[in-house]
């Protein structure tokens, strides 16, 4: 069971052509999330259009996208809630759609996590602790000191503010002592205090060895916290890799203005490392790496076209991300070249 009180289906079969069953004992080399070729549709509707992605342990993986985009409906086909219309899923090596058994070592919440409000958070833990078993009973105090709710563990959750009940229903994914989170959208309608104490919270479960899955679509959500992250735009992935690989393949223009920019604009067009050299509003932009940027500026020297302003502007992370994911509704631009694409389905 989740944290938000969704149950997971049992006893359905393993897809065809896709490796293990939750029969079989988990493999220690086994990935903590593996989902290959993911779709879902409801009629006309395609929710999800083919996912591939790999949580390796020890991340903390960013699902990025806008509303939309089919992040929680992934994220109940990964948990076994609802079945897949192709493709699948495995956790830990085993697939959830056909055990309960798969979700062993495995929680966390969809959507919001929701709880008796006139019963105090302590009381409601020890209800889940109860149904669960298996040592949660004894892992209530633990939780409730991990999230930083045992002052208040007395009070009415009806009383909680929404950054409360998020981390309540945090604590109750870790009675399970899990060592996968899945986490959807955990900061949705935080204030900036709210969001900052849950990347705290998340940094310290990821300190601890925990291997979390989160959805979101804020970018200042998972940049600071997550390793990993995947883009979805319209039930696709449009880029999975390292969140350092996609600050780097970022890259960088130039803005220039000379004594002579005429001069100027001539020796950035010849010279070598230079690109997409371009004139207007009185200045030259330009693209190339720090090293083609020092032997330009000699250049212009030697030149007599004397360097007033050469300024980098920068690409941010945020600005790839909006190239991604928004658009007229044809396909996503590419990654810059040194990044990954996506692992074909197999």
């Amino acid at each position: 069971m989740t944290a938000g009180g969704e149950s997971v289906p049992a006893g359905a079969p393993a897809a065809n052509g896709a490796p293990g069953s939750a029969a079989e004992p988990a493999g220690s080399d086994a990935p903590p999330v593996e989902v290959r070729g993911l779709v879902k549709r409801y009629g006309g509707l395609t929710a999800v259009a083919g996912v591939d992605l790999t949580v390796r342990s020890g991340d903390v993986y960013g699902y990025l996208g806008p509303n939309g985009a089919g992040k929680t409906t992934s994220l109940r086909m990964m948990l076994g809630l609802i079945r897949p219309t192709e493709g699948w899923v495995r956790l830990f090596g085993r697939d959830p759609m056909e055990s309960v058994g798969a979700l062993e070592g495995v929680a966390g919440f969809v959507e919001a996590p929701t709880f008796y409000p006139y019963l105090s958070a302590r009381r409601n833990l020890e209800m889940l602790a109860a149904y669960d078993g298996r040592g949660a009973p004894d892992r209530v105090e633990m939780a409730l000191d991990t999230v930083e709710l045992t002052g208040r563990a007395k009070d009415r959750v009806g009383g909680y503010s929404h950054g409360m009940r998020q981390r309540l229903g945090i604590a109750a994914a870790l009675l399970r002592d899990p060592r996968l989170l899945l986490l959807d959208e955990p900061a949705t309608g935080l204030d900036p205090a709210g969001m900052r104490d849950m990347r705290l919270l998340i940094r310290r479960l990821a300190e601890q060895g925990m291997t979390v899955l989160l959805s979101s679509h804020l970018l200042t959500e998972v940049e600071d916290v997550c390793n990993r992250v995947a883009i979805v735009r319209s039930g696709r992935i449009v880029y999975e890799g390292e969140i350092a690989a996609l600050k780097r393949g970022a890259g960088a223009t130039y803005r220039l203005q000379t004594t002579d920019d005429q001069r100027a604009l001539e020796i950035c067009r010849a010279q070598s490392g230079i690109s997409d050299v371009s004139y207007g509003h009185g200045r030259i932009t330009f693209a190339a790496d720090e090293g083609s940027v020092g032997l330009l500026s000699q250049a212009l020297v030697e030149a007599g076209a004397l360097i007033l302003v050469l300024a980098p502007q920068t690409v941010t992370l945020e600005d790839l991300f909006f190239s991604f994911t928004e658009g007229d509704g044809a396909a996503a631009p590419p990654p810059p070249a040194d990044l990954h694409a996506p692992e074909p389905a197999r």
